[in-house]
């Protein structure tokens, strides 16, 4: 969707240029820093498609899908994937940056096994005195430590479990974040806030009949998909729901919703139902935010502090 509306009405030109504060969880987080130091949108694309095959791999000669069968046996007991097949191209776009190198207010929730909940936050108030020095590949990483699919993500003495868990839908902290740090007015702000395609939820059969802790082992799904949705409806009460925009993708007719870790279906589906969003949506979004790029925030520490 970013990419779509950067070659629409921005000549190609990064789009994170055009907002003030920036947040993001999970892959969310990972698109959210690279905005925040320049990288179009169009560029972090190009990244997962490059590099989601890897990252992802399919189960191959899946002979009557015994090979995807092995696979969720493993996964009860072992994380699916190789957290060094995601961590690789993003020490290729960061390098040796610190959160404080970026110019976009960044709120980037995770989960923190010792302190819980734990959003990552640029230097951009007096009380942000410690974000700033994380590299933004352990942000990155923190971020993205999907449970049952990468391995938690230490730290130093911290380790890190994927902001999702909490807070899959960060609009709220983002919203508190700038109300707080800089006494706006609610009708002040507007958002434009992204989902990764939604997904009807329902009772299962079994979940009505028996409700033990094999009919509810989806139910991280359905509360990532409860908070998502609570979240924007909090939003939107507090600023007027005509401020805030939101952009997802409806359930697929007649199709299960696209797995996580399916490259496959993501890279060959997502591409249209972008385009067709911004197509129903792209104008009120440029006349909304895209008029006049925004200023660099002022850094109050770190290397960007003035």
């Amino acid at each position: 969707m970013l990419s779509e509306l950067e070659s629409r009405y921005l000549g190609g030109r990064c789009i994170g240029d055009y907002f003030d504060l920036i947040a993001g969880t999970s892959t969310g987080g990972i698109i959210a820093l690279g905005l925040s130091i320049g990288k179009t949108a169009k560029t972090i694309l190009d990244l997962y498609v490059e590099h989601g095959p890897a990252i992802f791999p399919p189960a191959r000669f899946n002979l009557f899908k015994l090979r995807s069968v092995w696979r969720a046996v493993q996964a009860v007991q072992h994380h699916r994937y190789d957290a060094a097949r995601l961590e690789a191209p993003l020490k290729q776009v960061f390098g040796t940056l610190k959160l404080g190198n970026a110019e976009r207010r960044l709120c980037i929730p995770s989960f923190d096994g010792y302190t819980e909940v734990n959003v990552f936050k640029t230097p951009h108030h007096k009380d942000y005195k410690r974000d700033w020095k994380e590299d933004m590949v352990a942000v990155a990483m923190a971020t993205a430590a999907a449970p049952t699919f990468f391995p938690v993500y230490q730290n130093g003495q911290r380790v890190f479990a994927d902001g999702g868990v909490w807070a899959n839908n960060p609009v709220m902290i983002g919203l508190v974040d700038a109300l707080v740090c800089y006494q706006l007015q609610r009708r002040q702000v507007h958002i434009l806030s992204l989902g990764t395609g939604d997904a009807e939820i329902q009772f299962t059969a079994g979940q009505l009949l028996h409700g033990g802790i094999f009919d509810w082992y989806d139910i991280m799904s359905s509360a990532m998909h409860l908070q998502s949705q609570n979240a924007d409806g909090q939003a939107g009460l507090l600023i007027g729901r005509d401020q805030l925009i939101r952009l997802n993708a409806p359930p697929p007719a007649g199709k299960k919703p696209i797995d996580l870790d399916d490259y496959a279906r993501a890279s060959a589906e997502l591409p249209d139902i972008a385009r067709k969003l911004i197509d129903d949506n792209g104008d009120v979004i440029r006349d909304r935010f895209l008029f006049t790029p925004a200023y660099p925030y002022p850094a109050i520490y770190g290397p960007r502090a003035t």
